[in-house]
């Protein structure tokens, strides 16, 4: 009986081996595996007689049946190591990168007109030694209109004209500009200041071809020793000349803000008629572009009350200071720059838009 066994187990590691040997891939080879281990196969009948042996036959028997089996899947593991080998060189063949061989351009987004047209303006005022401040889109009312001089029954402190959030210990609104950035800064710091505030704004503005209820504004800040409404038109001139071309001409005419005394608008020569009238300038020849004027001495008056240190205190209390500011819209600046006559065309992410300003980055 025990020999008939051994024959049996020595038939099946041949058998085992020689279809392990025919195996041609790894599928093929698992299938091979299902045959010669799995619970039908010869291997396993011939062990299933091991318990109607003596004992003693047992043990020499079974050493046998111990050592076909490892044989077996050691051929197994054999095998399949090749199969992958071959498999991982195939795979390194196919997906073989000649490093040689010019890369695929990849398109990169040009910069927003709009933050072209705010980086420009920054730079052109970072050049004239100023530094660029920012400030809370969130504010309180108190810097947003009471340290602007902007008293309580001004229109521009309705809730028809203003984003109010309610629900805190003072009233807390949406910036309707970018003005109390420079009350914060005076509040921190002392003569000389020469800052340019940049942010997004809010008004409860019905939205048109020239008006958004989001939009983006660029005020500037001088304060020092000496300032007067010549360096400030000066400073402006370079401004514009900057942006609009160095052939420009421009004026003032007089306006009213609560927070400048005296106050101007300034206009810029119509780029496209030269002064003489048309359809982008409606006939004047002119464009109004920002308004400006000195600081009203009632801003020094709050910043020496609020200061933070007595330094700054004494120094807005010696009244030997000046300063004049400015505020434009950064749409508004773009478009008339462009030759846009919407600026929603600004906001509504239009790919056939925003294309055209590709070339100018």
């Amino acid at each position: 009986m025990s020999e008939e066994v051994r024959n049996a187990l020595e038939q099946a590691r041949s058998e085992a081996l020689e279809r392990i040997a025919a195996a041609t891939d790894l599928a093929s080879l698992d299938e091979a595996k299902v045959r010669v281990l799995g619970r039908k196969a010869p291997l396993s009948r011939a062990r299933g007689a091991l318990g109607k042996l003596e004992e003693e036959e047992r043990r020499s028997v079974g050493k046998l049946a111990n050592e076909v089996q490892g044989a077996i899947e050691a051929a197994v593991e054999e095998r399949r190591q090749l199969f992958e080998a071959a498999e991982l060189e195939q795979r390194w063949e196919r997906e073989r990168v000649d490093v040689t061989l010019p890369g695929v351009p990849v398109e990169v987004a040009p910069l927003h007109p709009l933050t072209q047209t705010v980086w420009e303006i920054v730079d052109i005022f970072i050049g004239l030694g100023y530094r660029v401040a920012e400030g809370p889109e969130a504010e309180l009312s108190i810097y947003n209109f009471d340290a602007l001089n902007t008293p309580p029954a001004h229109p521009a402190r309705s809730p028809l004209d203003t984003f109010y959030i309610e629900g805190t210990d003072e009233r807390v609104c949406l910036r309707t500009q970018t003005s109390p950035i420079q009350m914060r800064t005076l509040e921190d710091q002392a003569p000389p200041v020469y800052v340019v505030a940049p942010g997004r704004c809010f008004r409860r503005d019905t939205v048109d071809a020239t008006h958004l209820n989001v939009f983006t504004q660029i005020e500037g800040l001088a304060v020092d020793s000496g300032i007067t409404m010549a360096d400030l038109k000066g400073t402006l001139q370079l401004f514009a000349r900057e942006v609009f071309g160095k052939g420009l001409d421009t004026r003032f005419r007089p306006h009213y803000f609560p927070f400048t005394e005296p106050s101007a608008e300034m206009d810029v020569q119509c780029f496209n008629c030269r002064g003489a009238g048309c359809r982008i300038c409606k006939q004047e020849g002119w464009i109004e572009i920002l308004g400006c004027g000195m600081v009203h001495p009632y801003l020094f008056e709050w910043s020496r009350d609020h200061a933070h240190s007595d330094e700054i205190r004494a120094a807005y209390a010696s009244e030997r200071f000046t300063g004049f500011a400015f505020g434009m819209g950064a749409e508004r600046i773009a478009a008339l720059a462009h030759g846009v006559n919407d600026i929603r065309y600004f906001w509504e992410n239009d790919l056939r838009f925003l294309e055209q300003f590709r070339a100018l980055v």
